[in-house]
């Protein structure tokens, strides 16, 4: 099939795994960021930042992210640290929390805490033992369900059990609402170091079937 006039189409099957990064991070944004906490077999809490991330559904809530391998094949501490079952928390990245964020996917040694080296502050969980980042406005405390291995992609998917969430940020208890700029959370863009915030937002209401046939048919 042709490719419309203006447009440049790259086969990702021929290309290195180096090139379809590029070009499908630069494209595919913003991207929200998990900054995962998990607990290794001896005790130690790791903590390192996925782009690679998104909410899947609400019934029952489920995340995706999808930790990757060091540069000599073998697995991050995160994926290590979260077999079958396991606890994990995922936190959010403010503006104010980048920095210390970016420094966190630092390729640390095996079994050495970041949490520590980097002075984060963390506190225990509400419904798991794996901790969260005191200074995270949110939370998703979750409990793996599957993990997924296609080639050298491994995808995570755990169920969301729990959220905390900033109180200044909570509009209305009873009815849910929250005020998400106030969380100003950032997201990730194309680039080493390419991120975004999220306060320019706009909305747009969405048309019922029969407003759309009364529009179409003022329209005539």
């Amino acid at each position: 099939m042709a490719l419309p006039t203006g447009f440049k189409h790259f086969d990702l099957t021929e290309l290195p795994n180096s090139a379809r990064y590029k070009l499908l991070t630069a494209t595919v944004v913003p991207r929200p960021i998990a900054w995962v906490c998990t607990r290794g077999a001896d005790g130690v809490p790791n903590l390192a930042p996925y782009s690679f991330f998104g909410l899947m559904g609400s019934d029952p809530p489920i995340v995706a992210f999808a930790p990757g391998n060091r540069a000599d094949g073998t697995p991050k501490d995160t994926a290590l640290n979260i077999p079958s079952g396991s606890e994990f928390s995922v936190n959010l990245v403010s503006a104010a929390l980048a920095q210390v964020m970016s420094d966190t996917a630092t390729d640390f040694p095996h079994g050495m805490a970041e949490t520590t080296k980097l002075d984060i502050q963390m506190e225990p969980g509400v419904r798991i033992a794996v901790p969260r980042v005191q200074a995270s406005p949110v939370t998703l405390e979750c409990v793996e369900v599957q993990t997924i291995q296609i080639g050298n992609t491994r995808i995570v998917l755990g169920r969301v059990i729990g959220l905390s969430l900033r109180a200044d940020a909570v509009l209305d208890e009873e009815k849910h609402y929250v005020d998400t700029a106030a969380l100003d959370l950032i997201g990730r863009m194309g680039g080493r170091g390419g991120y975004t915030r999220t306060h320019d937002g706009f909305e747009i209401e969405r048309m019922t079937y029969a407003q759309w046939q009364e529009q179409e048919s003022s329209e005539d």
